[in-house]
């Protein structure tokens, strides 16, 4: 081998490693497919060249729920007089509910830290790594030869080259959560669930905000279901301009403007970029290891490598669907490939996801729009409120509903806004999941009075006009009534 391949920052490798599975990337796939395949007895090789528990602990779903918990207890002081309780303007120590989101992350580090794993019988490489062939991947001062290798890597923010933005300050996901004084004025650039989340965050804790989004803000989500969660917001106080992207970006720590496409200017003291995803491949030199990509890694059903079947791509590196949980769901589809040799591959369709606002909406299989445009009048949609839930109602919680799409007696999708929605979007992603028929979730016995029983009024919905408003039913229980002793 050219020796020249193995020069990292003017040293060569000094160490050669041979391992049935090398994982590059320490977040939620990768080390789920560690943690599975050590203990199955193959051996495992993990490289990190940053932090342990990639995006989802340090910069994204812990530290954004651990925020947004904090701005739910201060939003609560102000919103008792319906309960009884006299309202009070909270003082909040914005520095502090900081510690409270890294105080979190530290008691979840453990779990995803390296002497968790090599306790496990991981052998953990802090390098960032690259292909030097098609088997082989050069981490610093190692050489790995691995019969399979899992690209792992995540994503992180994207960063669009909007005119005046390398001049301009500003915070993504990975360097809001550690900003310590409270933003006067916090500018959003997107309007997704990062965006969203993040701007009621900030408005409960105190900052005023306004969120920009050049499309419709929410607008991967049903849109009936999205306007309830933008009119929440709204009526808390963030400004949300649809429609206008940014033409240009200026200013200078603590003041900062956004040109908007229609000519307006917003000024504000800090700005958040929340505009998308960017998959983590720039380290790797995929050419090299024969491994094809555009925007994630090329892969097949199997989740392997279309031009290199000794490599497996998983969560964002795969491309589709970016969340923690569809990685997690990935690490099982490799083990029972690459460590098992089974047969397996992925699917989509059951996959749910939430947005973490107040209320919350969440989502598994096919929207409204997206079942009718596949089913036509095959489909059957059926719903149910909030407010006719006894105990939403209890809560003072009503806004919201469940909405199912339903062909031939199965779920093919739902959508859900309001509390807990990713709590009770479970149900109908094991429905789905299982393809289980609406009467799994009707014969279902919810204790009373739960939010879950609002699953089980949707369910009753779509067996209640074949019940209730079809003659012939009419006329067999008249019939059963006569002849009953």
């Amino acid at each position: 081998m050219d020796q020249s391949k193995l020069d990292t920052k003017g040293a060569t490798a000094v160490e050669r490693i041979k391992t049935d599975l090398l994982i590059i990337g320490a977040g939620s796939g990768g080390l789920s497919i560690a943690a599975g395949a050590v203990q199955m007895g193959a051996k495992v090789v993990l490289l990190e060249g940053h932090k342990m528990g990639g995006d989802c602990l340090n910069f994204g779903c812990v530290p954004s729920k651990a925020l947004i918990a904090a701005g739910k207890q201060a939003h609560a002081m102000k919103t008792g007089e319906s309960y009884g309780v006299a309202p009070v303007m909270p003082t909040v120590d914005y520095a502090a509910a900081k510690d409270h989101v890294h105080r979190v992350i530290a008691a979840i580090e453990p779990h995803d830290s390296q002497e968790r794993f090599e306790g496990l019988g991981v052998r953990v490489i802090r390098e960032y790594g690259r292909f030097i062939s098609k088997t082989e991947v050069q981490a610093g001062p190692y050489v790995i030869t691995a019969r399979r290798i899992v690209i792992a890597t995540g994503s992180g923010p994207f960063v669009p080259p909007i005119p005046g933005i390398g001049e301009t300050p500003y915070y993504t996901n990975e360097t809001i959560f550690d900003l310590r004084e409270r933003p006067e004025h916090l500018i959003v650039i997107g309007g997704g669930p990062i965006g969203m989340e993040m701007a009621q965050a900030h408005i409960r804790l105190g900052s005023r905000v306004t969120v920009i989004e050049a499309a419709k803000a929410m607008g991967k989500d049903d849109p009936e279901l999205a306007a309830i969660v933008l009119d929440k917001l709204r009526a808390e106080g963030v400004e949300i301009v649809e429609g206008q992207g940014a033409e240009k970006v200026f200013g200078t720590e603590g003041s900062v403007s956004v040109g908007l496409a229609d000519g307006r200017t917003i000024e504000g003291t800090h700005l958040l970029m929340a505009v998308g995803r960017k998959v983590n491949l720039d380290k790797l030199d995929l050419d090299t290891g024969g491994v094809a990509y555009d925007r994630a890694v090329k892969v097949g059903p199997d989740l392997k490598s279309v031009s290199n079947k000794r490599v497996y791509a998983v969560g964002d590196a795969a491309g589709g669907l970016q969340f923690t949980h569809v990685a997690g769901y990935h690490a099982g589809v490799v083990i029972r490939s690459a460590v098992l040799g089974l047969p397996a591959k992925q699917r989509t369709d059951h996959i749910p996801w939430a947005t973490y606002t107040d209320p919350e909406l969440a989502q598994v299989g096919l929207t409204e729009a997206e079942a009718r445009n596949k089913y036509g009048a095959r489909l059957d949609v059926v719903r149910a409120e909030f407010s006719g839930n006894d105990r939403a109602i209890a809560e003072g919680k009503t806004k919201g509903l469940v909405k199912v799409m339903v062909v031939k007696g199965r779920p093919v999708g739902a959508s859900i806004v309001g509390p807990q929605a990713g709590e009770l979007i479970q149900v109908w992603a094991l429905a789905i999941a299982n393809k289980l028929k609406m009467s799994a979730i009707s014969n279902m016995v919810a204790p009373y009075p739960t939010l879950g029983e609002v699953n089980k009024r949707a369910a009753g919905a779509y067996f209640s006009p074949k019940l209730f408003e079809n003659p012939t039913v009419k006329r067999v229980v008249g019939f059963v009534q006569r002849w009953l002793p």
